[in-house]
């Protein structure tokens, strides 16, 4: 019985098309921001709920405000009046504004993810070898269900038996599909994927609604994000400083009265509204969740905030050499040529050893050989392939001539060829093998037995274009890297030297992992590491970042805190960048909101009392028309300024590798003297249009 589903089946280009629709475009443009703004407008005024906004101090405080201006706007309605109300009223709306479209994001991915998921029902496995059919919600963890080419893998579980090809298209976005197989560290398969080939047996681990699929459409959509500690920290400090504002203007009031000058409730709400950190209070929320969002845009899952945070923070990373550093398989380096043997015959002796050898080392070889000149020709008729064996320690060609080539460990060449090797190739081979290289001999007999050592092949670890730049980077902002492998010390450190890694841990067991981890946490650093089998899993838990390949096994991926879902273990210097963009984005704000105090106090300030003491005059520096243009102006700009700060809070700061002290003076230049700039120049440009209109112009 196959497996059954009640939507109808849809095209391959269909499929992979809905699926990419959680993977939103990288770049975002005004156009789009101010498209979805419009579009969640609604929700923003839905956030007006006093139970919403009590979690923000500083927005329930300007909805107080808002309230009380209202309520003094229809004792004694006048334009000043009203305007101060409606603007204030504009101001929780914004703030709510920026929260509703970094949320609305999440949503339209948490719906995409939904069209994915088909209810299906499994093929559970009896004891007796029988199956039976069975919803897919009924199923439970520890549950065997049989999975062939075509059906939908019911739920999250682990490979037992089989082999296969998966589309994870609607997980991943990407398309080409991949191999799982039981045992191993590829075992683990998704809910809501199909495949596409074989037949494998799966044991269910994750009960039904908290599959990985549940968790991402949580994640996304933002309904199990909880705040950060840096975020509640700075919540505390912006709740402290509202506080002590609050405290002023109270007493600023009987003050005001004792000195001839006293105060309308209106101009101290909109005095208080204007000190307060509303910018920042206003899109704390959105950074966080921007934050997010940028993971799941480079197709990384965060299952807790405080990961995010802690990738900001990470001062050492552990990366795991194979894959990571390395392409992951030995390549094809040079040909080297034994005395007496022309370079070119060498190269097309080793390329035909290898035009049957379907390993990546063999295919290596071919290809090195075909950039170095050699023809691309087929094997000749006739000729056959001499597979590797572990007792031979070679493969090779016979061919159709009775001539025999063999490549393979210089020993097992000597032993075929019943010669001893040039000492020119020993050294060749010695000095391959010292380098962390594996070197390959070329042998050749002819038709009447006579042996020929033709030269060494020298395959090595290639390391990833570039890597060795990004370490650099990742050195620049005080960030140590370590290269986990568990090859010897000498082919470990020969790797290292020329990735740039600061450290390795060679011939590494799960325990040495965990005993590095401890070791930098004692020393007051945060770790990130990543990883994709159940032995990783361990360190993947003690890591402050671990970040576990969806490829891997269903242990890994419960054990770290993010999940990978490209599998691709260079994602982890990506994550480290984006949390250091979070952490960068909510400083650069908070310092722009506060600095933005010191236009705005000689915006207001002045004005509330030049009318009793018209020496205060010399501090309206802009030259602003009316005192009451001055606070109108001021309250408008304070609302206006969120509204421009929302593309920026979604995207983040532009991060820069740098130390810790250059992004804090960069911090202090660009946004500490622009949020003394910017305001003097806005709130004067809004004063030339507000003063214009009767009754508030001089």
């Amino acid at each position: 019985m196959t497996l059954l589903t009640p939507t109808p089946p849809t095209s391959a280009t269909q499929e992979q098309d809905a699926a990419r629709a959680h993977r939103p475009a990288a770049g975002t443009t005004t156009r789009s921001l101010l498209a979805q703004g419009v579009r969640q407008l609604p929700e923003a005024v839905r956030k007006l709920d006093p139970r919403h906004l009590w979690r923000s101090p500083v927005m329930f405080l300007v909805l107080a405000g808002s309230v009380v201006t209202t309520g003094a706007a229809v004792r004694d309605p006048g334009f000043f009046t009203i305007s101060i109300a409606v603007w204030l009223w504009l101001t929780v709306v914004f703030g709510n504004l920026a929260e509703a479209v970094a949320e609305g994001r999440g949503k339209a991915q948490a719906a995409s993810l939904r069209a994915a998921r088909t209810d299906t029902v499994a093929r559970r496995l009896a004891a007796d070898g029988s199956e039976s059919p069975v919803p897919a919600t009924h199923l439970a963890v520890g549950d065997l269900v049989v999975v062939e080419a075509g059906d939908v893998v019911p739920g999250d579980g682990d490979i037992v038996e089989g082999i296969a090809s998966v589309d994870e298209s609607a997980i991943t976005g990407e398309s080409a599909p991949v191999i799982r197989e039981a045992g191993g560290d590829r075992s683990a398969v998704t809910g809501g994927t199909r495949v596409l080939s074989d037949r494998i047996v799966v044991r269910i681990t994750a009960a039904a609604g908290e599959t990985f699929l549940d968790k991402m459409i949580a994640l996304v959509e933002g309904t199990s994000r909880r705040r950060t500690p840096n975020e509640v920290a700075l919540s505390i400090l912006l709740s402290s400083l509202t506080l002590v504002f609050l405290a002023a203007v109270a007493t600023l009031a009987p003050m005001a009265a004792y000195s001839g000058a006293p105060q309308d409730v209106v101009v101290l709400v909109a005095l208080l509204v204007c000190l307060i950190p509303t910018t920042i209070g206003a899109l704390l929320s959105a950074i966080g969740i921007a934050g997010m969002d940028r993971l799941v845009r480079v197709n990384v899952l965060a299952m807790s905030g405080r990961a995010v945070e802690a990738a900001g923070d990470v001062s050492t990373l552990l990366l795991d050499k194979t894959g990571t550093i390395t392409y992951g398989n030995r390549r094809a380096n040079r040909f080297v040529a034994a005395p007496g043997v022309d370079q070119d015959e060498l190269r097309d002796t080793a390329r035909l050893s290898s035009l049957a050898d379907q390993t990546p080392e063999g295919r290596s070889v071919v290809d090195l050989a075909l950039s170095q000149g050699a023809d691309d020709a087929d094997l000749p008729a006739g000729a056959e392939f001499v597979e590797f064996t572990a007792q031979t320690r070679m493969s090779g060609v016979d061919l159709a001539d009775g001539t025999q080539v063999r490549k393979g460990a210089g020993s097992a060449i000597a032993t075929w060829l019943g010669t001893q090797q040039p000492d020119e190739v020993c050294e060749v081979v010695d000095s391959i093998s010292r380098g962390g290289g594996t070197p390959l001999v070329i042998g050749r007999k002819d038709a009447r037995g006579a042996g020929q050592v033709l030269g060494v092949i020298h395959l090595k670890d290639v390391v990833k274009e570039g890597m060795a730049e990004r370490f650099a980077e990742l050195r620049a902002m005080g960030i140590r890297t370590v290269m986990v492998t568990g090859d010897n010390a000498l082919t470990a450190q020969a790797i290292a030297a020329e990735a740039g890694v600061d450290d390795v841990i060679a011939e590494a067991t799960p325990e040495d992992k965990m005993a590095y981890i401890h070791r930098e946490q004692e020393g007051g650093r945060l770790v990130a590491m990543t990883g994709d089998g159940t032995n990783d899993a361990p360190a993947l838990a003690a890591a402050d970042v671990g970040v576990a390949m969806n490829s891997g096994t269903a242990a890994a991926k419960e054990a770290g805190n993010m999940v990978d879902l490209d599998s691709d273990p260079t994602k982890l210097i990506d994550i480290v960048e984006i949390g250091k963009q979070l952490l960068i984005t909510r400083g650069a704000l908070t310092t722009f909101s506060i600095a933005n105090d010191v236009a705005k106090y000689f915006a207001i300030i002045p004005a509330m009392f030049v009318a009793a003491h018209p020496s205060l005059d010399r501090l309206n520096v802009m030259g602003l028309a009316t005192p009451q243009s001055a606070i109108l102006s001021a309250v408008v700009f304070n609302a206006l300024v969120i509204v421009a700060l929302i593309p920026l809070a979604l995207r983040g700061v532009r991060f820069r590798a740098a130390s810790a002290t250059s992004v804090l003076r960069r911090n202090i230049l660009v946004f500490g003297l622009g949020g003394v700039v910017v305001p003097f120049v806005g709130i004067k440009l809004i004063d030339l249009v507000v003063s214009t209109v009767p009754g508030l112009g001089s």
